[in-house]
Formats: structure tokens, sequence, C-alpha cells
């Protein structure tokens, strides 16, 4: 099967936090690498979206350029990402020369086949800066559900679309003040030309059952109120509209949301062109180019669900012409509709939402630089925002660091290590086996199975909490066969076959635990006495820019240069079954595979949420 894993873009005004890489991050590459074992063919695509009002208005506090500051947050965001261990194919970025190439395409071609019409608009606009205001940016009173979050695209408590003129008491995000609203010429895609072809997808979506329940309510709800939607912006920050009297208008550029989904696409032709076989992507994208069959999954959180449930899709089918007003494809032909929009739940911090203006936050560099990276990913796969919300504590992060990580699972390997090391420096050989060996070892067995079976079904919190059983499993056939007492000669041979299953279950428990776990996994596959390359890992690399044509380039995007993206060579993932341990493999006494933590970093970290010390490091102690 080629599997086409689209993760969300997260977007550069700043760094990112643990909560963004909850919803897109870690259950993406989960899952990819899970895939990738069970012998699929993956391809995991993403970058940063870089254009927008957001963008501008964090350049102008920063005193920069916009560019200049998408350079940096993107280079941030990619290391951030590649010392999580996210295993992307390529994670690029929305400024690149192909990137605008392929979203003037698919422009183009939606709008020769009539679904992008123009009309006259209210645009919002800032009366002290005289700068258009997105419809994200401005907020009020929802005048359906009385919501007084509600924002000018969306309201999130009712799930209505809505624009910034409908708000009651609409104020600006960024200062408060009261926008005011002028007549502006943009394009909409149509979307009411489109809904019949939308909701015969999702019906279909709906009868396969594959979808979370909340997800498919969520996204056929959004017909029963399907208006046109603006698709262009008063705003001189984006890629220009590639028709005659609109490329050459400086203050006129696609919007961030017609730009930035299309970047699943624009991605996968550039991971393809620098493969040296610019026509790959099609084998996920073009219908019928794969023998094996072809499905999408997108990753995000659930304020994108519409923008990858109706405005995705409905772009797609209008490239395609499969509308009401009918139409023929494009260059790239017939392309794939998503096979699930795989939508995550919010994480708060402390019960409060994160908010980095308001320093409830924690950024993945700063959590990173003090934590192993998988004590997070392990925390966001067994108590994530997976189907409902969630908050992150750093009382039931160390908990669960100490109790599950280091007493559970490194507990398993450090003991196990340190038995065959002391007693026989080598893997031993199998012996006669009993009732209670063959159990045990058939449990293991049957986690791959039931473990695969979950992570691909987007299970994530019942896989890795499966996982965790069958550890807790074998450390119940350590405590029962009590190998640490076996010491006489006659015994030996017992102990050999005790401590050959041992190794056995680790080994299979370290396959089944590397996709949520690959740093961890590497380490126990060096203390078995393997190469400690068990599970591919993800690696900056620097490019050069395409030499591409796109219509009314602005001179904020270089003609040539070179970008950081996120690569692998990930042919090297071992398959998802058991594999037997090979007596004679030395093992060396281990060191401890996860770190434990004081207890005091939770006030530590509580201090530094509250912005008493800034500077304070919390204490860690040396263990499994």
């Amino acid at each position: 099967m080629h599997v086409l894993s689209a993760v969300a873009w997260p977007y550069a005004n700043g760094p990112r936090h643990i909560g963004h890489v909850a919803g897109f991050g870690v259950p993406s590459d989960v899952f990819s690498r899970y895939m990738r074992m069970a012998g699929h063919q993956v391809l995991m695509v993403s970058g940063t979206d870089e254009h927008g009002t957001p963008i501008l208005v964090a350049a102008d506090a920063a005193g920069v350029q916009a560019q200049d500051l998408a350079d940096e947050n993107n280079r941030i965001i990619v290391e951030d990402l590649v010392n999580l261990g996210l295993s992307y194919d390529l994670f690029t970025r929305t400024t690149t020369r192909n990137h605008y190439a392929v979203v003037q395409e698919l422009f183009r071609v939606v709008h020769a086949n009539g679904y992008m019409v123009e009309q006259t608009t209210h645009g919002a606009i800032s009366p002290s800066t005289g700068r258009t205001l997105p419809d994200r940016y401005i907020e009020g009173t929802c005048p359906i559900c009385g919501a007084t979050d509600a924002r000018g695209d969306q309201c999130d408590t009712c799930g209505n679309q809505l624009d910034p003129t409908d708000l009651i008491n609409p104020v600006s995000r960024i200062n408060g003040e009261t926008p005011k609203f002028v007549e502006s010429q943009h394009f909409f895609l149509d979307l009411p030309a489109l809904a019949e072809s939308l909701g015969a997808w999702l019906d279909e979506r709906e009868a396969d059952g594959s979808w979370r329940p909340n997800v498919i309510r969520f996204s056929k709800g959004l017909l029963a109120d399907m208006r046109p939607r603006a698709m262009t912006r008063d705003i001189d920050w984006g890629i220009p509209i590639p028709l005659d009297g609109w490329r050459d208008q400086p203050t006129k550029r696609l919007y961030v949301w017609f730009d930035a989904v299309i970047g699943y696409l624009s991605a996968s032709i550039e991971w393809a062109r620098r493969t040296g076989d610019p026509e790959r992507w099609r084998e996920w994208w073009t219908p019928g180019k794969a023998d094996d069959g072809q499905v999408s999954y997108y990753f995000q959180g659930k304020d994108n669900i519409t923008f990858h449930s109706q405005i995705w899709p409905a772009e797609l089918l209008g490239y395609m012409g499969k509308g009401a007003s009918g139409g023929e494809p494009g260059v790239y032909g017939e392309l794939n509709l998503p096979t699930e929009v795989v939508a995550s739940e919010f994480m708060t911090m402390e019960g409060k939402q994160f908010s980095s203006s308001r320093g409830v936050v924690i950024y993945v560099r700063d959590m990173l630089s003090r934590y192993q990276p998988d004590a997070l990913r392990y925390f966001i796969c067994a108590a994530g925002p997976e189907t409902q919300d969630s908050d992150f504590t750093w009382s039931e992060f160390v908990t669960r660091t100490n109790s599950e990580l280091v007493a559970g699972w490194g507990n398993l390997v450090n003991r196990t290590a340190a038995m065959i090391a002391k007693n026989f420096g080598q893997i031993p050989p199998l012996g006669p086996t009993e009732a209670i060996d063959e159990e045990i070892l058939a449990a293991v067995r049957g986690g791959f199975d039931t473990v695969g079976g979950l992570i691909e079904r987007h299970r994530q919190r019942q896989a890795i909490g499966e996982a965790m059983r069958l550890v807790g499993e074998v450390n119940g056939y350590v405590s029962r066969t009590e190998p640490f007492k076996l010491k006489g000669e006659d015994q030996r041979e017992r102990l050999g076959t005790i401590l050959h299953v041992l190794a056995q279950c680790v080994s299979d428990l370290n396959l089944i635990l590397s996709p949520f776990l690959p740093h961890a996994s590497n380490r126990i596959d060096a203390v078995f006495g393997g190469t400690g390359e068990l599970t591919p890992m993800p690696r900056i690399e620097e490019v050069e820019d395409f030499d591409v044509d796109v219509e009314g380039l602005p001179e904020s995007v270089p003609q040539a240069r070179s970008y950081p993206v996120i690569t692998g060579d990930y042919s090297g993932f071992p398959a998802w079954k058991s594999r037997p341990v090979t007596p004679g493999t030395p093992v060396s006494k281990p060191s401890g595979v996860f770190v434990k933590l004081d207890p005091d970093v939770v006030a530590a970290e509580l201090e530094r949420l509250r912005g008493d010390s800034p500077g304070a490091e919390p204490a860690a102690e040396s263990g499994s």
C-alpha cells in the first residue's frame, strides 16, 4: 500500500510549543513509523506555513522583514522536529518557488473551471495602521450561539462559518481596536457548486466507519451552511494571483488557507524532484498509479478540520472539474481526496489554554533541552488529546516518566541486561522450556497484531497502553521465575532459558515500542548487541531552491537560496514481527535508558511557568 502521511504545517510566526506537536507531530510519526515497519510505502510530508498577517505582525514587532522572520523560525522548527525524531520524508516550507508554482497552477485551473467567483466584499482594516486584518484576527460575539470568542472566519463553539461583518462587537485581536470595514474585490471558492460532490465523498467516508466520530460529525455539519469562501486577501505578503489584472497588484495575494493546504501536494512534488524521479509523487496522488493501492491520512488539531474536510477537498474537486460547473483537470490530472482526516483535540497546560502571550507555554526546544524526547513522546501517546481534550501537568509528566518509563520498561531492560551480562556475558541458548515460558513468549508475540492494529486505526493511547501492559506481564514473569535466585551449577541451564526468554521478550517489546520511543529503541538495541540503529532517524539537509517560473514573483522571494529541510533514509526499518534473538550475542552492562526525574521538577517548572525564576533548572536523577 502507498500511504501518504500529510502532516499539518506549523505556522512560522514563532517556535512551536508542546501542544502543537501533540496534535500534528507525534501522532503522525508513530503512525508513519509503524506503517513503514508493516511493509507499506510511506510518504510523510509537511513544512512551515510562512504567509499571512500573523507573520507580518510578528515581523513588525521584531523590527525585521517577514521573510527574515520566516527564515529564522523555519530553522528553529526544523531543528526541534528533528530532535523530537519526526521521520519526515520531506519537511519543507511555503516560501519556495516550487510551492508558489504549484499553488498558482491549482488556482488557474480552479478558476478556469468556474469555481473561483469574483465578489465584492467588506474587508477589515486596522484604523491605526491601514493594514488589512485577516478574519482569524477579528473576534466578537457569535450571532448564532452567542459565544463571546467567535473568530471572523468561524465560531469554534457552534462550528458555523462566519464573516467578520457577522460578528457582534468585533474587535482586533492585535490591539483591541474596532476594525473599519471597506469594500474590496476578491475571489471566492464556490463551495455551493461543490457541495454535492463534497457530500457524496463524506457519505462514503461515514459509511466505511473509519473516521473518528467527532470529526465526521463536524465535517458533515459543515454542509448545512455552505457559502462561497474568500481565497484572496488584501495583503502584500503571499503568493501573487496568476491572472491578468491581478498578478501585478502588490496588495492582492492568495489567502494563506488556499496556499497552505496545497503544500501537501507541492511538498510531494518537491520530494520527487529531489529524488531524481520528478513524477514519482503520482504513486501517492494519482488514482491507479500504485498497484498496491493508495491511502492518505491528514494529521492536525481539531481547529483545522474545516480546512481539511471541506476547503482542501473542495479545491481538489474544483481542480478536477468535479462540481456543478464541470471542467477539466490541469497538468496534474486526477488527484486523490483524503482517505481520513485524523484530527486530535486540544491539549491544555496545567488546566489553562496554551498562550505564548500569557506565558502559559513550554516550547518544544525548551522541553527537549531539559528532558528526554522520548519522555515527551511517551506522555503525548499515553495521555495526549487523541479523541478528547487533555491536560499536560508537570506532576503527571514526572509520575508517568518515573513510574511507567523508568520503573516499568526501563527497569525490565536494565535488569534483563544486567543478569545476562553478569551470568553469561552474552545471550544464552534456549534450553527446555516450561509452560510459563511459552505463555509469556506467545503473549508478547501477540502484541505485534494487537498494537499494530490499534496504531493503524489511530488508537495510539490504547496501543501504547497495550504495549506497556505486556511490559508489566514480562516484569511479572521475572517475579514468578526468580532467575536471580538460580545460582547453582545444576540450575544454570534453567537460568539460561529464562534469560533467553527475557532477551526475546525485550527484543520484541523494543520493536513494538519503537514507533513511540525511537531514541530509546536504538539505545536498547545497542545494549543487546545490535548496531544501535534499529529504527531510522531523520536528519537536516541544506538544499537549493528550484529555479521554477512563478508569475508575479515578489522581490521578497530570492531568485536563488538555500534552506534546511528534514529528510531521511527510511529503507532500513525492521519488519513488524518477532525476530529471534541470536545466542552468543554480547550483552553489555547497561547504563540507564531513561532519566528518573526528581520530584522537585514539578515545583521548579511551576515557578518557571509563573516567571518567578526563569533561570532555574529542574533537578534530575540518573536512572533507568
